[in-house]
């Protein structure tokens, strides 16, 4: 299924994925030359919006938590790319170690939780579950709707290397051995800290690293690398980066609660919103532009408010200042993103719909729809209310189909692929900018 999008022959978007389907052979030859440059992050979803004249990456995820919502027809791909990453990482990997996040009620990351590590084990791994959970003090199984239970262990930290001990038999539970694996696969981001049991381990690969986790990472130095990502994209491609990228700016250095840092939101407001103006002008468009300042680290959909004018980041009522000031895991907001709000034209049954993208190592393993009934096309759809499930997507992004309209299915998929990839190469290039110095 693909959700209804009103595109008139000759628009901006027509025109672009016009240029991405006949350009298909320079373009993968281009992902290949940046591939031999940078190392893909071992997995990743990426966000993106359709405004009927862009399609642009609002969000990139480097510990994707909703592979349960991929159709079950995508499941080879995704297997297929554990496979490759694995054997480019620890060839000889036998045991991988999964550490999820600490929901263990929330039944639906917990099924992702289940589909991960099947998708692992599929790959020809032996997958034990490792938790940071500090109330899980002993082997816990944790039922899972429609899947078999997960067994929780709490890690242990033996010199250099993360294991798990024996486990012992008791009713429901089978003894286990002591597990050693190569690889710690993090599905956890950290948002908390950095962990002191991770601190330093060298023996094993740690994926995603340390320093992709929340307590470090910030979407502006993401965006910062996807803007000269895109430039040298559009740059082969001939088309301009706009139509592919949001303008963005930061601040630091923000406290909502002292009302300090408003006066840089303001202007970051003011000038984002007039570059889109510039750019609505020239493209002729009508739609009225706004900005969506969220915090630079964090997930969620929380930290998130939009703006139309500089007045609305100044004078905040207390309920949007404690809106902001906060978000997962209690993390403090400093650092603020204001980033050009996208609006999505994407609808099914009259809900709003934004297609999410996943990917495993440098590769597109399918991707499902956003749903949310009770939000607008400028509003942000990651908030209580959405659904994903009802619509994942029916076909691939990687194989176009030359044969038919640029808005066809598969064609349309591939250039959400596209894009997808290009915030990929960026994750890669901004994990190695902000890899610590040895």
């Amino acid at each position: 299924m693909i959700p209804q999008l009103a595109l008139q022959s000759g628009s901006p978007l027509h025109e672009l994925e016009r240029n991405i389907l006949d350009s298909s052979t320079r373009i993968e030859h281009w992902f290949r030359g940046r591939w031999q440059d940078h190392t893909p992050p071992f997995y990743a979803s990426v966000d993106l919006r359709n405004s009927n004249f862009k399609i642009a990456p609002v969000d990139t995820n480097l510990f994707p938590g909703g592979f349960n919502n991929l159709a079950a027809t995508f499941q080879p791909l995704c297997v297929q790319a554990v496979m490759s990453a694995i054997d480019r990482i620890c060839p000889d990997a036998l045991n991988l170690l999964l550490v999820p996040e600490n929901h263990t009620r929330n039944l639906f990351y917990l099924r992702n939780v289940a589909r991960l590590a099947t998708i692992v084990h599929q790959a020809g791994l032996n997958v034990r579950i490792g938790t940071l959970n500090p109330e899980i003090t002993e082997p816990t199984l944790i039922e899972v709707p429609d899947n078999l239970p997960l067994l929780l262990e709490p890690l242990r930290r033996v010199g250099d290397r993360i294991v798990l001990p024996p486990v012992e038999a008791r009713p429901g539970i089978a003894a286990l051995p002591s597990f050693d694996p190569c690889t710690v696969l993090l599905n956890n981001d950290l948002s908390s800290g950095l962990p002191e049991i991770l601190a330093g381990i060298t023996s094993q690969f740690v994926l995603p690293p340390l320093h992709a986790g929340w307590a470090v990472r910030r979407k502006s130095q993401h965006f910062a690398a996807y803007d000269e990502v895109v430039d040298d994209f559009a740059a082969m491609l001939g088309i301009d980066p706009w139509l592919v990228n949001p303008y963005f700016g930061a601040c630091a250095q923000v406290d909502f609660h002292a009302r300090t840092g408003e006066e840089c939101l303001a202007q970051n407001v003011s000038s984002i919103l007039e570059r889109i103006r510039a750019k609505y002008r020239e493209y002729g468009i009508t739609d009225d532009p706004y900005v969506v300042v969220k915090a630079d680290a964090g997930t969620y959909g929380m930290g998130i408010m939009i703006a139309r004018s500089p007045d609305d980041v100044v004078g905040l009522n207390r309920k949007e200042r404690n809106k902001m000031a906060v978000v997962k895991e209690g993390l403090r907001v400093q650092d603020v993103i204001i980033q050009e709000g996208v609006h999505t034209q994407e609808t099914i049954d009259g809900a709003v719909a934004e297609p999410v993208v996943y990917m495993i190592d440098r590769h597109v393993v399918g991707g499902f729809y956003r749903v949310h009934a009770a939000r607008g096309i400028d509003e942000n759809l990651n908030a209580p209310g959405m659904h994903f499930v009802p619509l994942p997507f029916e076909a691939g992004c990687t194989t176009p189909d030359h044969l038919a309209d640029v808005d066809a299915t598969p064609n349309r998929f591939y250039a959400y692929g596209v894009v997808a990839r290009l915030a990929l190469v960026a994750a890669a290039c901004e994990l190695e900018r902000t890899a610590p110095q040895d």
